[in-house]
């Protein structure tokens, strides 16, 4: 027997919804903008350069203990990671206030106090602050050439309606994802970059699943007017969604609260990426085709060519009596 966690009779009216979400998405952005102009993002050691080590010790490391005692040194922000192997281990400790010689001093302060720890430093680095600067211009241009590929494909992929529709709600959710980090002032480093992609991945696979749905529903139902069109796509593709999302979150949040220091930001950011993504595929994404003026006559010609289930029905089979 079927689990259904969502009846197949669901009819939500979720395009009516749009005068409730669309000042929310707007709040959420003007909200998200202004925390990162007004307080900026907490970079990392990433960006803001720093000085990194990588070691090997005598059988599997004891990353608290590291952790522990590297933190112990005052030396400001310290991140401690397996690194491969269990003995390999990656320590990185922020930029000092000085020139080359007081980060020479500090790396010197670290390789004391780890004493016989360690069996041998297989690198020390020293990543200043212009090297920072570029990896927050690659981040960047990262996240701009993910979204405009995307844009590209939707386009080839549906009409340019659905194109500009997926990245806007794309964008909304990544401006919300950047201002949470605004907000909460949790560290933003490579990781979290990788979080943004991974969030735009499933949100525009979530948003391009409840468009192809909208599309099918064009083609089978010549003479539904189009806000009950866009509501039966979202609707029959409800169920889909749902267990997607609840069963992603639940690995995130085992993650945030299992996986450690190391990680946790990068699930949070993951956690809200899903339910933000979720919430703008549907309350975003399928609303914004009726402002983008999207019509029967808009589609390409292979959609409107015959099929074996195309008909002229005004009402979904499964709501006639």
């Amino acid at each position: 027997m079927r689990l259904n966690i969502v009846p197949e009779n669901t009819n939500v009216n979720f395009v009516g919804m749009r005068k409730f979400a669309y000042p929310l998405s707007i709040a959420l952005i003007i909200f998200a903008v202004g925390s990162f102009l007004v307080q900026g993002l907490n970079f990392g050691i990433d960006f803001r350069g720093g000085i990194l080590i990588e070691i090997k010790t005598e059988g599997p490391a004891d990353v608290a203990q590291l952790r522990s005692t590297v933190g112990g040194l005052n030396l400001g922000e310290v991140q401690v990671q397996e690194f491969g192997a269990p003995d390999d281990v990656l320590i990185r400790v922020q930029q000092q206030d000085g020139a080359e010689k007081e980060q020479l001093a500090a790396i010197e302060t670290i390789k004391a106090a780890l004493g016989d720890i360690v069996t041998e430093y297989r690198r020390t680095e020293f990543v200043g602050p212009t090297v920072g600067a570029e990896l927050i211009q690659s981040a960047i241009w990262a996240v701009v050439l993910a979204i405009g590929a995307i844009l590209i494909y939707i386009w080839f992929r549906f009409e340019w309606q659905f194109g500009v529709g997926a990245v806007i709600a794309l964008t909304h959710d990544v401006l919300t994802t950047i201002g949470l980090f605004a907000i909460t002032q949790l560290e933003f480093n490579l990781a979290t970059v990788a979080a943004i992609l991974t969030i735009a991945g499933y949100s525009i696979n979530d948003t391009v699943v409840i468009y192809d749905r909208v599309r099918e529903e064009l083609r089978r139902y010549k003479k539904l007017d189009m806000p009950s069109l866009l509501n039966l796509a979202a609707n029959r593709t409800l169920s889909r969604t749902f267990m997607t999302s609840v069963t992603t979150l639940i690995a995130l949040i085992a993650l945030a609260i299992f996986g450690g220091t190391i990680i946790r930001d990068f699930s949070l950011a993951m956690i809200w990426g899903v339910i933000i993504g979720t919430y703008s595929s549907i309350f975003v994404a399928v609303p914004i085709l009726l402002a983008l003026k999207l019509s029967r006559e808009n589609l390409s010609a292979g959609l409107e060519e015959g099929s074996e289930d195309e008909g002229d029905d005004t009402t979904p089979a499964d709501e006639k009596g």
